[in-house]
């Protein structure tokens, strides 16, 4: 069986804790363990807070999650612009340097890759925005 979900969602604080249930219980109707959905639930929160918080255009995002048995895909695609830039998605954008142990920011991109696999940020062709890919192995 293979579960594809997309979703329009609003850019505000109410549209992130949507997604992550809708998209948990769809993992949870697949027979997937609670660490392993813990984890998507963990990344998928980063993603659509940075695209909340940072992308400067547009009133909406979008997220789309694909899973079977085996597999889960997940893409937060932001409308563009991190205060004014033209681009969300370059990770220095995200902070790739490491965050100081008691910043209250930007240890989000760090979550992700520790939690994820196949984690790629990358802009958007032909519009502006970014978007934020990964993947996560369903096995337990």
């Amino acid at each position: 069986m293979e579960v594809v979900l997309e979703m329009t969602l609003p850019r505000n604080a109410e549209s992130a804790p949507l997604v992550r249930h809708t998209l948990d219980a769809s993992l949870r109707g697949l027979g997937v363990a609670s660490e392993i959905r813990a984890d998507i639930a963990l990344a998928l929160g980063e993603a659509c807070a940075n695209v909340i918080q940072h992308a400067t255009n547009g009133t909406e995002y979008e997220v789309r999650a694909r899973m079977d048995e085996a597999r889960c895909v997940v893409e937060v695609i932001d409308g563009g612009g991190v205060n004014g830039a033209a681009v969300m998605g370059v990770e220095a954008e995200w902070g790739n340097e490491e965050a100081a142990p008691l910043a209250e920011h930007g240890r989000g991109l760090q979550l992700m890759r520790a939690f994820t696999e196949e984690l790629r940020i990358a802009d958007r062709v032909q519009r502006e925005g970014a978007i934020v890919h990964f993947e996560k192995s369903l096995a337990g």
